[in-house]
C-alpha cells in the first residue's frame, strides 16, 4: 500500500469512527431535524474523503414528503442521496454486513429486508406506510441489486404499494458516476464478486469521481397501480441516464451483482 492510499484510508477510518460516536452518543437524544442535518453533513464529508464530487442536476424540486426510488450502482448511493436529501432507507440485508458502514446506516434509520422473506416484507411495508404518513421521506432501490452503469434493471413493484396506501408521490432519482472525461467511472463498479472492502479501496486509490444526482419529476400515486408506478419510475430514471449518455468505459462487461 502506498503512502497516499494509506493516508486516505486513515482519514476515512477516523471519519467512520466519528460517525460511530455520533450514532452512539448523539442520535439517541437528537430530534429528526438534527439527525437529518448530521446525516447530511457526515455523508458530504465521506464523499469528500473518497474524492467524490457531487453534481446535483435537479430537474424538479425535491419533495420533503415522498417515496424516493433510484437506480442502484454502488454502496456510495445511500450517502450520495443522504448528502443532499436525507431519507429513511429500506435496503437489502447484506448491507448490514458492511464493515462499520453497515452499523452506521442502520443507526441512521435504515431498515433491512432479507431477500425472499415475506414476513419481513409485510412488517417493513407497514413501517414504510407509517413513516410516510408521519411526513418523512422513505427511499429504496427497486432494482434489488446493483447493476452495471448505463443499465437500469426492472423495478420490483411490491414496495410501491406503500406510496399508494400512504397517499404520497413517488419521486425518482437518477445516479451516475463519471470520470474527468465523462465516461462511466470503473472504480465505482460494485458488481459481480466485488466485495465492499475491495470496492472501498478501489475508490480511494482510483482517480477522482464525479457523481450526478438527478432529482426527477414526482409521480402521483392516487388511483395508480403499483406495477404502473414502478414502470413509470423506471422509465423516468432510464430516460434521465440516457439523456446524459456518457461514453462507456473500455473493458469487458461484468454481470450485475446478485
Amino acid at each position: 500500500m502506498n503512502i497516499t492510499l494509506a493516508w486516505r484510508l486513515a482519514r476515512a477510518i477516523v471519519h467512520l469512527l466519528a460517525g460511530l460516536a455520533i450514532c452512539a452518543f448523539v442520535f439517541p437524544w437528537a430530534g429528526a431535524p438534527a439527525r437529518a442535518r448530521l446525516t447530511r453533513r457526515w455523508s458530504r464529508q465521506l464523499l469528500v474523503l473518497c474524492r467524490v464530487q457531487l453534481e446535483p442536476c435537479d430537474r424538479a424540486p425535491a419533495l420533503e414528503h415522498a417515496m424516493i426510488v433510484a437506480n442502484h450502482v454502488s454502496w456510495l448511493d445511500i450517502f450520495v442521496i443522504n448528502s443532499v436529501h436525507p431519507c429513511r432507507f429500506v435496503a437489502k440485508a447484506e448491507i448490514r454486513a458492511w464493515p462499520v458502514l453497515g452499523w452506521l446506516v442502520e443507526r441512521a434509520g435504515t431498515v433491512f429486508i432479507a431477500r425472499g422473506n415475506r414476513r419481513d416484507l409485510r412488517g417493513i411495508f407497514k413501517g414504510m406506510v407509517d413513516v410516510l404518513r408521519q411526513g418523512q421521506r422513505v427511499a429504496f432501490f427497486p432494482e434489488g441489486t446493483t447493476a452495471m452503469q448505463g443499465q437500469v434493471l426492472p423495478f420490483h413493484a411490491n414496495l410501491f404499494e406503500a406510496a399508494i396506501d400512504a397517499g404520497v408521490a413517488v419521486q425518482p432519482y437518477a445516479i451516475e458516476y463519471v470520470d474527468a472525461g465523462g465516461a462511466h467511472h470503473t472504480s465505482v463498479d460494485y458488481i459481480g464478486e466485488t466485495t465492499f472492502v475491495r470496492s472501498f479501496i478501489a475508490i480511494l486509490s482510483g482517480p477522482p469521481v464525479r457523481v450526478r444526482l438527478s432529482c426527477l419529476a414526482p409521480i402521483g400515486s392516487a388511483g395508480a397501480q403499483r406495477r404502473e408506478l414502478a414502470q413509470q419510475a423506471r422509465d423516468a430514471v432510464a430516460s434521465a441516464l440516457t439523456a446524459h449518455a456518457p461514453a462507456p468505459a473500455a473493458g469487458i462487461a461484468t454481470p450485475a451483482r446478485a
